[in-house]
């Protein structure tokens, strides 16, 4: 039926098909983090929409519109995860902008509760691209570290180009570096391996191209340092792989699904999460995990089935260019008034891939203010000369 709010979208043989979004869903605002799991979503960055933030330009960020979307997280009962991938470390946030980021996201988390628990932070070595040795891995880890610990957050120690670019085949390297920094947590922290899906320069991380070789590196190397290992952040993309790290983990050390393709029965057969894709599914994510506590398995079922083809669409090869949808989905909730992003990112995506957005958040119960996504999704498609 044509309604006021039908749109003619694009579509992948080239047509324009007429689309009309349905009611928005009401999604019960929980009353407390889930019981069962810890799940953190790992949150986006809002850009300046009136600065250059352009191609290789130093990052302008609206921290008032960044730090109300971690409100809006927090509100919902998920942790944060900041200063991460989804926040473009690596493809346009700067360490600049990214410590700015940890000190503001720990101190806003404050007027909530304890910044520890309420929101981890990236530890990265992506501000000395020139590091040539161990040493300079390891005092470059040493420097971002000491930036969360200050601001009270947590601690994720995120995988490093640098270390992979110098390690290359060799995992008593990944075993040097890891070990002297985990040598001095002070509290337990949160180890990253980021796919090469997500990022190609991370590929043979762990000293291995086998993955089964990576995996035993990897897990030799959480066992020996059990006790100072909250958890891992697994992003592979591989439910078995990751099934079979989970498996092989010490006690007490969680396995935090970063698979954005296959997290519902994960998470249900025993993963924690920390998920870019709950940046975008929020509501539905907070309302899946409180029906997993409540036993309910259909209704968790129900909630988080139609959210997947939504995360494998914006998840879709190339992998790392899923930023895009995170904030494409963000501007149509109304959590932003621009859909620009640091690094120009906005253009990463093509305008067909966006509409397959807009269509599946719909089907997912995910756009709050269905008129005002069908002006946004309109204004933009006429940027692309699409007259809808």
């Amino acid at each position: 039926m044509i309604t006021p709010n039908t749109l003619k979208l694009p579509t992948a043989d080239g047509r324009l098909e007429p689309y009309s979004p349905g009611e928005p869903r009401a999604w019960r605002t929980p009353s407390g983090p889930p019981s069962s799991r810890i799940a953190y979503a790992a949150g986006h960055v809002v850009a300046d929409p009136r600065a250059d933030n352009g191609p290789g330009v130093p990052a302008t960020v609206d921290w008032d519109a960044t730090l109300r979307f971690r409100r809006h997280l927090w509100s919902l009962g998920l942790r944060v995860a900041d200063a991460m991938d989804t926040a473009q470390r690596n493809m346009g946030l700067d360490w600049d902008a990214t410590r700015q980021l940890i000190r503001r996201s720990a101190a806003e988390a404050g007027a909530h509760g304890d910044p520890a628990e309420l929101v981890a932070c990236g530890a990265g070595t992506d501000h000395r691209p020139d590091a040539a040795t161990l040493d300079d891995v390891v005092a470059a880890y040493e420097e971002q570290i000491e930036v969360v610990r200050d601001a009270g957050a947590g601690v994720i120690i995120m995988a490093s180009r640098q270390l992979a670019r110098i390690a290359a085949g060799r995992p008593e390297d990944y075993r040097a570096v890891y070990g002297r920094l985990l040598e001095q947590a002070d509290r337990p922290v949160i180890l990253h391996w980021l796919g090469e899906m997500f990022d190609p320069n991370l590929a043979g991380y762990w000293g291995s191209d086998d993955l089964d070789k990576a995996i035993g590196h990897f897990l030799d190397l959480v066992r020996e340092h059990a006790s100072r290992v909250d958890g891992v952040k697994v992003s592979l993309l591989d439910a078995d792989r990751e099934i079979e790290i989970r498996a092989g983990l010490p006690d007490g050390v969680r396995l935090y699904t970063g698979d954005d393709f296959n997290y519902p029965d994960l998470i249900a057969s025993g993963s924690d999460a920390l998920l870019g894709i709950f940046d975008a599914i929020a509501p539905a994510a907070a309302a899946a995990l409180h029906a997993l506590d409540a036993g309910d398995t259909a209704a968790y079922a129900e909630i988080f089935g139609p959210t997947v083809p939504l995360s494998r669409k914006i998840f879709e090869t190339p992998t790392y260019n899923y930023k895009t949808g995170i904030v494409f989905l963000a501007w149509l909730a109304g959590h932003q008034e621009a859909f620009t992003m640091v690094n120009g990112a906005q253009s990463a995506r093509s305008v067909v891939h966006l509409a397959e957005v807009f269509r599946l958040a719909d089907a997912a119960g995910l756009l709050p203010d269905p008129d005002l996504a069908v002006r946004r999704m309109r204004a933009l498609l006429a940027v692309h000369g699409v007259d809808a």
